[in-house]
């Protein structure tokens, strides 16, 4: 991540307090964002506990806005946000306003927002304000520790990581567009499952096929979505945001 400092050579661990053995490289620096000072706190120990950085915490979007800031100042940007999309004074969409606006802001910050619920009108707003390092995740996933934590980490390196629930429900509404009508429904699939954030692996073993299956659809998904290979790394990222925006 981006504050990791030089590289070297090998791997150390950090233990935290639960125990957990965690490589240093994998280290990431967290400000959360949540009303609920329990949650608050109990998110803090999760990440903690697994060798992760939990630089600030904050109730409200406007001190998430200005201790980003802060830190930003100081040379010290996090690598990623835990946002809950609810927060005061109103409880509406503070979290997801300061969200995107922080994206803005700060374009190489990683945003992961929490919702009690699947909010289409969120999750697609702040889809639109950014390209990478994006996350919307329902709270109810945060007891499935290990994928939330992947979660966090795959956000703060630039990835993905969007609730199943979500991408169904985005899904519902990308099937009466166009764009997309030329993928076969195993593409769709696929594309689908990518927009979840998982890796080529990760498909093939949701899916019960071969790695070499999932990259001749994901090619192909690349080639009928005109992402050209001049485009690099960035294509597995334009598909799904083509997906989600369809």
């Amino acid at each position: 991540m981006r504050h990791r400092g030089a590289a070297v050579a090998g791997r150390t661990s950090a233990v935290g307090a639960s125990g957990l053995m965690r490589d240093t490289d994998d280290r990431v620096r967290v400000v959360i964002a949540e009303d609920s000072v329990l949650l608050r706190e109990g998110l803090t120990r999760l990440l903690t506990d697994r060798g992760h950085d939990v630089v600030a915490g904050v109730g409200d979007g406007e001190a998430l806005v200005k201790t980003v800031g802060e830190l930003a100042d100081r040379g010290e940007l996090p690598d990623v946000v835990v946002a809950d999309v609810r927060m005061p004074p109103t409880h509406t969409d503070e979290g997801v306003r300061a969200a995107v606006r922080l994206r803005k802001d700060h374009p190489g910050l990683g945003v992961l927002v929490l919702s009690q619920y699947v909010e289409e009108q969120y999750a697609t707003e702040l889809l639109a304000a950014s390209s990478r390092g994006v996350g919307y995740l329902l709270k109810d996933r945060v007891a499935e520790v290990r994928e939330f934590v992947d979660a966090v980490v795959r956000v703060a390196g630039g990835g993905t990581a969007l609730d199943p629930e979500v991408v169904a429900q985005l899904l519902g509404r990308s099937r009466k567009q166009d764009v997309l009508a030329g993928l076969t429904p195993r593409e769709r699939e696929v594309l689908g499952l990518m927009a979840e954030g998982r890796t080529n692996s990760a498909v093939a073993k949701q899916l019960v096929v071969s790695d070499g299956a999932v990259e001749k659809h994901v090619s192909n998904i690349f080639l009928k979505l005109g992402l050209s290979p001049s485009v690099g790394d960035h294509r597995r990222v334009l598909a799904v945001l083509t997906y989600l925006k369809s």
